[in-house]
C-alpha cells in the first residue's frame, strides 16, 4: 500500500471516529474471503454462498470496528430525493432507492489478524476493511489531508463511473462516509453494464473472451471506440459479435460518415485545386437550425453519459451533408461557369460540415478526428480549451486548403 495512502485512510478513519461514526463491537455474519464482502441473512436470501460470485460464504464472529451506516439511511434518502440523477442510468437510482429505503446497518469495517492491508491506528490487529479503504483512494488522488490547493481542485469530483457490480459501494457506502466526513459528494455515480459475446457471457473455459487488443490490431482503435459507444446504450448490458461490428463499421462509418469527407474532399480537389475561400453569402438558415438542435442535444446527452444517443445526434449532421451533397450536385454546378459562386458556397458549407463533425467526434474517435482535421487544415483547433464552441456555421477558415485525401474507413467487407 502506498504510503500517501496509507496517511490519507488513517486519518479519515480518525476523522469518522472523532465525530461518532466508528465504534468497535462484535460482528457475527457471512464473509466471501475472495470478493471481501460481508452479506447480511436478507440479501443471501437463505442460500449461503456470495451473491456476487457464487463460491461459499464463511461464518464470522469476531471483534470490529463498526461504521454506523444506519445513521444515514434518512440524510442518504434526502439526498436521492433532491438529487434524482446523483445515480444513473435511472434503473440503477431506483435499485439503490429501494436498498436505502428498506434500511441501512452499521457496516463492519475491520479484520482482526488479517497481515496485509492497513491497520487501525492505534490498534493494529486490526485491519482496515478493504472497501473502506479502497473508496478513500478517491480522496488521496485528490490531495485530501495534505494539499488544500489540489484537494479544493479536484474535488467534488464530477462522475464517478463504475461497474454495476459494485454500485452500492460507491452509491450507499461512499456518499454515507463523505457525508460523515462533512464532504460533498460527487456530482454523479454512472453504473456501466456488461458485455456479453453473442449472447453468452465471457468465459475463458468457453474460449469466448474478446480481447480488445486484437480487435484493435485488427481493425482499428476508433472503429472499435465507436461501436462501444454506438451500439447500445450505456449503461445497459451489450453483446459482441464480429458480424455486428462489421456491419456497423461499413454503413455508419465507411457508406455515411467517410463517403461524405471523401466525396467532398475529392470534389473541392477537381473543382477547385484543394482551395476554397469564404464565399461573402455563406449562411444558410436549414444548416443553422439543424447545428443548433444537434448541439443542444448532444450535450444533453453527453451529460447523461448518453453516448449512442449523442453519436445519434452527429449523424443526423453526417446524413444531412451526404442529402445536401446529391441534392445540390456540384458536379453539375462544374459544368456550369454561371454557378461558380454558388459552386464555392455549397462546396465551403460541405467543408465546414467536415470541420464541426471533426471536433464533435473528437471524444470518440481522436485518431480519425484529428486526421480529418489535418485534411482540412485546420487541426489547430484542438489546441482551443473548448473548440465545442467552434461548433458555429461562420467559424470556419477564411480559407479552406485541404489536402489530398485517403479513405478514412475503408470497407471491411465488399
Amino acid at each position: 500500500t502506498d504510503p500517501e495512502h496509507e496517511r490519507t485512510v488513517q486519518s479519515f478513519f480518525l476523522l469518522l471516529r472523532e465525530k461518532g461514526y466508528i465504534y468497535k463491537g462484535e460482528y457475527e455474519g457471512w464473509y466471501c474471503v475472495p470478493c471481501e464482502t460481508f452479506w447480511t441473512e436478507a440479501q443471501l436470501e437463505g442460500r449461503l454462498v456470495c451473491p456476487d460470485c457464487g463460491r461459499p460464504l464463511e461464518r464470522l464472529r469476531e471483534e470490529s470496528y463498526f461504521f454506523a451506516l444506519s445513521k444515514f439511511t434518512e440524510p442518504l434518502l434526502r439526498y436521492l430525493d433532491e438529487h434524482p440523477d446523483f445515480v444513473m442510468p435511472e434503473s440503477r437510482f431506483n435499485e439503490i432507492y429501494s436498498f436505502v429505503k428498506g434500511g441501512l446497518k452499521d457496516q463492519s469495517i475491520s479484520r482482526l489478524g488479517v497481515r496485509w492491508g492497513i491497520p487501525v491506528p492505534g490498534d493494529p490487529n486490526h485491519t482496515i476493511y478493504v472497501w473502506f479503504d479502497a473508496l478513500i483512494n478517491y480522496l488521496t488522488v485528490a490531495g485530501f489531508g495534505r494539499d488544500r490547493e489540489l484537494f479544493e481542485t479536484f474535488w467534488p469530483s464530477a462522475h464517478h463511473l463504475v461497474g454495476k457490480d459494485i454500485l452500492r459501494f460507491h452509491a450507499v457506502l461512499w456518499p454515507s462516509m463523505l457525508l460523515a466526513a462533512g464532504l460533498p459528494l460527487p456530482r454523479r455515480v454512472f453504473a456501466h453494464g456488461w458485455w456479453t459475446v453473442e449472447g453468452e457471457k465471457m468465459s475463458k473455459s468457453k474460449g469466448n473472451v474478446v480481447d480488445p487488443l486484437e480487435v484493435i490490431a485488427r481493425f482499428g482503435v476508433d472503429r472499435f471506440r465507436y461501436f462501444l459507444m454506438r451500439e447500445v446504450s450505456f449503461g445497459l448490458d451489450g453483446d459482441f459479435s464480429e458480424r455486428a461490428f462489421v456491419e456497423r463499421s461499413d454503413a455508419d462509418l465507411s457508406d455515411n460518415f467517410g463517403n461524405l469527407i471523401h466525396r467532398t474532399l475529392n470534389m473541392v480537389w477537381k473543382y477547385r485545386s484543394g482551395r476554397v475561400a469564404k464565399p461573402s453569402r455563406y449562411e444558410d438558415r436549414e444548416w443553422e437550425e439543424l447545428l443548433q438542435e444537434v448541439r443542444e442535444r448532444f450535450f444533453t446527452f453527453m451529460d447523461r453519459f448518453a453516448f449512442s444517443q449523442a453519436l445519434g445526434e452527429v449523424w443526423r449532421l453526417v446524413h444531412f451533408g451526404n442529402r445536401y451533397l446529391d441534392q445540390r450536385a456540384p458536379w453539375r454546378m462544374a459544368k456550369d461557369p454561371g454557378l461558380g459562386e454558388e459552386l464555392d458556397r455549397v462546396l465551403y458549407r460541405l467543408l465546414d460540415c467536415g470541420r464541426i463533425l471533426g471536433v464533435f467526434l473528437f471524444p470518440f474517435m481522436p485518431e480519425t478526428s484529428t486526421r480529418l482535421l489535418q485534411y482540412l487544415g485546420v487541426e489547430e483547433i484542438l489546441e482551443d480549451r473548448n473548440p465545442l464552441a467552434l461548433c458555429d456555421w461562420g467559424k470556419g477558415p477564411s480559407v479552406f486548403s485541404v489536402a489530398q485525401p485517403e479513405p478514412l474507413f475503408p470497407r471491411l467487407q465488399g
